[in-house]
């Protein structure tokens, strides 16, 4: 297969499985009308396997289609930025410091630190122009979904790994 439509086809799927995760697991979040879910997890790793420019794109779509789909049509542009904004920094942090094993790990924990930098920041200052001073009730639950959102990466990344088209395609980007 040609190796851009198999990146192309790699990203759709990571796309759909960013959808597919943020949507599936919704635990409501008092006060703010929003949830926690595990699509933090797919959003970093497709930083990771598919490299920030198609990682971006793949977390982007994904978690902005969710939005849409869930009838939170405000956030669509706000997510497809956030979430691309997460994965284009975790797949640049790991092209820069994945050499070894372990500092592939350290890269995804990385990466992970960053989701929730910049999805509790990135929300906080958007819903701010939105909510004013209310925004800053949605921090607490972005900064757990955050966290959720490594822990379940650093599960997840080793079993990607083993797909072989998936490992091919984390040392090609």
């Amino acid at each position: 297969m040609n190796s851009n439509l198999k990146k192309i086809v790699t990203a759709a799927l990571f796309a759909a499985l960013a959808c597919v995760a943020t949507m599936s697991i919704r635990i409501p979040t008092p006060g703010t009308n929003g949830y926690i879910h595990p699509g933090d997890a797919i959003v970093i790793l497709s930083g990771v396997m598919l490299g920030p420019a198609w990682g971006l794109l793949a977390a982007g779509i994904g978690s902005a289609m969710a939005d849409l789909i869930g009838g939170y049509f405000i956030y669509v542009p706000i997510t497809f930025v956030i979430k691309g904004a997460v994965a284009f920094a975790a797949g640049v942090l790991y092209r820069k410091i994945g050499r070894t094993s372990k500092s592939c790990y350290a890269a995804v924990i990385l990466g992970g630190i960053a989701d929730i930098v910049l999805v509790a920041g990135g929300y906080f200052l958007c819903e701010s122009v939105i909510y004013g001073a209310g925004a800053a009730a949605s921090i607490p639950a972005n900064v757990i979904q955050g966290v959720s959102g490594l822990a379940i990466s650093i599960v997840l990344y080793p079993v990607l790994l083993k797909v072989p088209d998936l490992r091919q395609a984390v040392q090609e980007a």
